[in-house]
């Protein structure tokens, strides 16, 4: 299951350009959270704490518990804005969950079973075709990521969403049943099979 963490936020009372810009002087970065049918909450989260949880990975499918003035608030990140000059953070969006709250997010995939694939070890190419999967899942069951096993693999096959095992209780957003990853032939070993086709005796 995906991993939690705890971040220290506190409540704003102004916002604005103004505002934002003040925190961000004083290490900050603005933050709204919302959900729940309740109104949307404005606060300030730490810059480079939040900015070292986003970029250790699975940010926006890792439920964070944000600790406000003594209250405690299960979110999860649903969208974050960066600088296009700086690339440092300028705002996040939180959405708050329970353990039970129904969601949408992209989980990324997991290949193994390279060594093992015939096709690959023949001289293929693995291609991945769906690096993330859209799931709708509980908020407490969103999986770290999905394991694709392409050991069954030979050369011109493909493995479809179909033969993934997804997490229980967790749905496909695309009920399409697309093809995660396939492997195929270089140009070596599609001529040495044309050599070896050509070379085998006439029936």
């Amino acid at each position: 299951m995906a991993q939690t963490y705890e971040l220290v936020a506190s409540l704003r009372d102004r916002v604005g350009k103004g505002s934002a810009r003040t925190l961000r002087r004083e290490g900050k970065t603005p933050a709204v959270v919302y959900g729940d049918k309740q109104p949307p909450l404005s606060i300030a989260v730490d810059t480079k704490e939040t900015f070292l949880k986003l970029h250790a990975g699975g940010f926006l499918t890792h439920v964070a518990t944000l600790k406000v003035d003594g209250q405690e608030i299960k979110v999860l990140p649903r969208d974050y804005q960066l600088d296009p000059v700086t690339d440092t953070l300028v705002h996040v969006d939180f959405m708050r969950v329970s353990d039970t709250t129904k969601l949408t997010v992209n989980v990324p995939v997991h290949i193994v079973g390279q060594d093992k694939s015939a096709g690959i070890r023949r001289g293929g190419s693995l291609t991945i075709a769906a690096h993330e999967v859209a799931l709708q899942v509980s908020a407490g069951a969103i999986p770290e990521f999905l394991t694709v096993d392409v050991s069954g693999l030979d050369i011109g096959d493909a493995l479809h969403i179909s033969a993934v095992a997804l997490p229980e209780g967790a749905t496909l957003v695309d009920h399409d049943d697309f093809a995660v990853a396939t492997v195929v032939g270089s140009a070596a070993s599609a001529s040495e099979e044309a050599a070896a086709a050509a070379e085998a005796p006439k029936a």
